[in-house]
């Protein structure tokens, strides 16, 4: 109980000085909850979506997935003829059933040709309005599209859109594209996650969907009563023998749940991975902090112990303090995060995702993880500090000595420091070596992880070093106030080396990711250069197929000298040592394609494998089965038949565009799939005729100019599409880390504020003697700048290393580029300062405020 009283009169005493340390475990605990509570909200959403719109049971038509529609290469969704609908009526248990037609498949545009689908991700769903439809949708204006000319929309899209009733909607499709006007609209009476959705009568839908009436997608059933979903499928599935896909409600609600989860699982453990980074620079912090309150109470320490306290006493003293800072930050921080989870569904909803607070789960476990980790990193963190205070002898204590210096244990650290960065160094060295990416990933990993610790751990001995460089270049400048800014960041190095190792992991990762962003960007750049011949490429960025009538209306542009379509299909492959592998794709394309893309052959020519009944085959794939040039392949098309295909040509692995590719002709593959089995063309290459290149990309722009899913670039346009879309990715990224570095800007602010109080008496001492409050805070704004440097350099050296190994792996995927973008880390290092800068800013004016007197009268 003594223990206790003792413990919380010091963190009441001190509560000024815990609240950056609490905030540092609140911000961490915030970002684990929230990310718990945000993800669990989502899966409630789907969960109940899915429940609510999934009929009793479910006939899908050949080839559809476990959760619906499957486009097919063809761009038309995969039917069923609509007697099987008939067939489902008359089995035994059924109640009603109904037919569906719909397509994921679509682009929605408005009469000015601007598309109406989702930015958030969420499908554009067309389809023919239904009684499963209306148990989840009720319709707020208009009516029910009857007749071609008019079609239904949702009222998120609607309103997002401005849309109206009479306004003209165009529904783009693999058939063709298909006008009518808005007849209604419709809200749903479950939380729509963002999805666009238009409802058109059946056989329209059927007709602009698929390009026949007469056939559907789906049949819902429902059970008459008394009958299980479990009997009813089983009793379907019995009537048409077999010959579809049926599940129950709860197989398609779980299969498209499955989905779902497979996304939120990749969200949820990133953002917990950087939740982990904060509350590792947290415990830098909270290291620090503890480690200053306790050389600040050393005389304290020595009358508890010279009147009977034990050194288990003073220990535990120090960890019920942050005990009891944990246990503050944490339970801030369980509630901070359910308001930051409130904030991410509003940001989901500016995105187009709409969440709904009603449907807000926060479970039991998330509020116990948060607590049970922000009070376990905390004590864990003071752990070192109570340790030390209890070593501290009475006697020493009284004298004000402070805590032991152990110089031995100093030099033991500075060993083991050194020992764990040369293995980091040799563990990236080999890394950087390996044959095989599999191999150096490994080593990669560990010597990241080495090379980190060794640093922390190195950290006090590296700072002596490097802030007598960076006092050379900077702070001399400054004259006496200078060198005293030097003077204080150099008396601790423990603390100063422990202050910029929370900035140095942030920024760490700042620069690997920086430059393997470039390098990828220069990488692929380079590729460009070499490889691809063709000066135009027309694709969609959702990575939709290219419909017939968009091929055909890009060939109508004038200046162009030739075209070429490039297709995917699926095959299973027999190859000469008699085996057969399954799941392999055949690239198709025109004999031109050869000229387009410049790839390099181990043995023939390119060209050769688009002559009747050819192909090519990557290196790695003939040396594992045995296949020389000349050599016959088994093909069989998923959609077609069995043709036997001469091997012509065996491309290099070192390929980065198009690597492990086999390539045949359209011809080809015409000879062996159905017309109406065919693919659609995944891109378009062109090229413009001499002289006339802007001319033509003008032209082909204008020719595509309904169909404003498609992207006509050329080489530099798609350069800065792929620099873009990393340059997006990074900075997503950066702002998850912004959350370390604002927890390590608190542990340069903390250990300022408490360097400050512990150095009242000299500030008084200086005040006296005739430093200006002016020169104070400059002393203290340049010690934090110092610090932040420190920080950052050792952060930017360490993530260009990992970095530039990183890229040496990936070399050996073809990205042979090392690119280092020193603008960003110049800007990173310039912002350092200014961190520091900003850091200072309460400490400095604190220690202005002092008084003279009183400062010098403190013991």
């Amino acid at each position: 109980m003594t223990v206790l009283k003792t413990s919380m009169r010091n963190f009441f005493a001190h509560k000024g000085r815990m609240a950056l340390s609490a905030v540092a475990v609140l911000l961490s605990v915030a970002f684990v909850c929230g990310t718990l509570v945000f993800t669990d909200t989502m899966n409630t959403t789907f969960d109940k979506l899915f429940a609510t719109t999934a009929s009793d049971v479910t006939v899908s038509a050949k080839g559809s997935s476990d959760t619906g529609e499957t486009t097919s290469g063809t761009g038309k969704p995969p039917v069923m003829p609509a007697s099987v609908l008939g067939e489902v009526r008359g089995v035994d248990g059924v109640k009603s059933a109904d037919g569906t037609v719909f397509s994921t498949s679509v682009t929605v545009v408005d009469a000015d040709k601007d598309s109406l689908s989702p930015t958030s991700g969420a499908p554009t769903i067309v389809g023919n309005w239904n009684a499963n439809d209306a148990r989840t949708m009720k319709i707020t204006s208009g009516a029910a599209p009857r007749g071609s000319d008019q079609i239904m929309v949702d009222a998120d899209t609607a309103d997002k859109h401005h849309l109206g009733l009479g306004d003209e909607i165009g529904v783009i499709t693999a058939v063709g594209t298909h006008k009518a006007k808005v007849s209604g609209i419709a809200e749903f009476t479950v939380t729509n996650p963002g999805a666009a959705i238009f409802y058109l009568d059946t056989k329209t839908a059927q007709r602009a969907l698929v390009g026949e009436t007469g056939v559907y997608t789906n049949i819902n059933v429902t059970a008459a009563s008394g009958v299980s979903d479990a009997q009813l499928k089983k009793d379907v599935a019995a009537g048409l023998d077999g010959a579809y896909k049926v599940q129950t409600a709860k197989e398609v609600a779980d299969a498209n749940a499955a989905d779902v989860q497979e996304f939120m699982g990749v969200m949820k453990y990133a953002m917990l991975g950087f939740a982990g980074i904060a509350f590792l620079v947290g415990i830098f912090l909270i290291i620090n902090t503890f480690s200053m309150l306790v050389a600040q109470r050393t005389r304290e320490i020595g009358l508890m112990r010279a009147i009977g306290s034990s050194r288990r006493q003073v220990n535990r003293s120090v960890l019920a303090e942050a005990l009891l800072l944990g246990l503050f930050g944490s339970v801030l921080g369980v509630g901070a995060g359910v308001g930051l989870a409130i904030g991410l569904m509003e940001l989901m909803g500016q995105m187009g995702m709409h969440l709904s607070t009603d449907d807000l789960t926060v479970a039991w476990t998330t509020p116990v993880v948060g607590l049970v980790l922000g009070v376990v990193v905390t004590v864990l963190a003071a752990y070192l500090p109570a340790r030390r205070a209890g070593k501290v002898s009475p006697m020493a204590a009284l004298r004000d000595a402070g805590a032991p210096a152990d110089a031995k244990a100093g030099w033991v650290r500075a060993l083991i420091g050194l020992v764990l960065t040369g293995a980091g160094g040799y563990g990236l060295y080999l890394a950087a070596a390996a044959d095989k990416a599999s191999d150096g990933s490994l080593w990669l990993g560990a010597g990241v992880v080495l090379t980190l610790i060794g640093f922390v751990v190195i950290g006090p001995l590296l700072a002596g070093g490097v802030v007598r460089v960076l006092s050379a270049v900077l702070l001399r400048l400054f004259g006496p106030v200078g060198r005293m800014a030097e003077r204080n960041a150099l008396r601790n190095p423990r603390r100063t080396g422990a202050t910029g190792a929370a900035l140095m992991i942030g920024l760490a990762l700042v620069a690997c990711l920086s430059v393997v962003g470039s390098s990828m960007v220069g990488s692929a750049t380079d590729q460009l250069d070499k490889t691809v011949g063709a000066d135009f490429i027309i694709q969609s960025d959702m990575g939709a197929p290219i419909t017939a009538q968009a091929v055909e209306a890009a060939k109508s542009a004038e200046g162009v000298a030739r075209f070429t379509e490039y297709k995917l299909l699926d095959a299973t492959l027999t190859t000469p040592d008699g085996k057969t592998s399954k799941g392999e794709t055949i690239n198709a394309a025109d004999p031109s394609y050869a000229q387009d893309l410049r790839t390099e052959t181990v043995a023939g020519d390119l060209a050769d494998a688009y002559r009747p009944d050819s192909m090519s085959v990557f290196e790695g794939f003939a040396k594992k089965h045995g296949i020389e040039l000349g050599s016959t392949i088994e093909v069989d098309f998923r959609d077609g038949s069995t043709a036997e295909l001469t091997v012509r040509a065996i491309t290099s692995d070192e390929a980065v565009i198009d690597k492990g590719a086999m390539y045949a002709s359209i011809a080809t593959a015409e000879k062996y799939v159905p017309a109406d089995k065919m693919p659609l063309d995944v891109l378009l290459f062109a090229s413009a005729k001499d002289g006339q290149e802007a001319a033509a990309y003008t032209s082909l722009k204008a020719a595509l100019d309904d169909y404003p899913q498609y992207t006509v670039r050329d080489q530099t346009d798609y350069k800065e599409a792929l620099q873009d879309q990393i340059g997006q990715l990074l900075n997503m990224i950066y702002g998850l880390l912004a959350l370390a570095v604002i927890v390590a800007v608190l542990g340069v602010v903390n250990t300022l504020a408490l360097s400050v109080v512990e150095r009242t008496r000299e500030i008084g001492l200086m005040r006296a003697i005739g430093l200006s409050r002016r020169q104070l805070r400059r002393m203290i704004r340049l010690e934090s700048v110092v610090i932040a440097l420190f920080g950052a350099l050792l952060g930017l050296g360490l993530g260009m290393g990992w970095g530039a190994t990183a890229q040496q792996l990936l070399a050996l995927e073809g990205l042979t580029v090392l690119e280092i973008p020193w603008p960003t880390i110049t800007t990173v290092f310039v912002a350092s300062a200014f961190v520091g800068l900003i850091a200072a800013l309460v400490p400095a004016f604190r220690a202005g405020r002092m008084n003279v007197l009183n400062a010098i009268a403190t013991e």
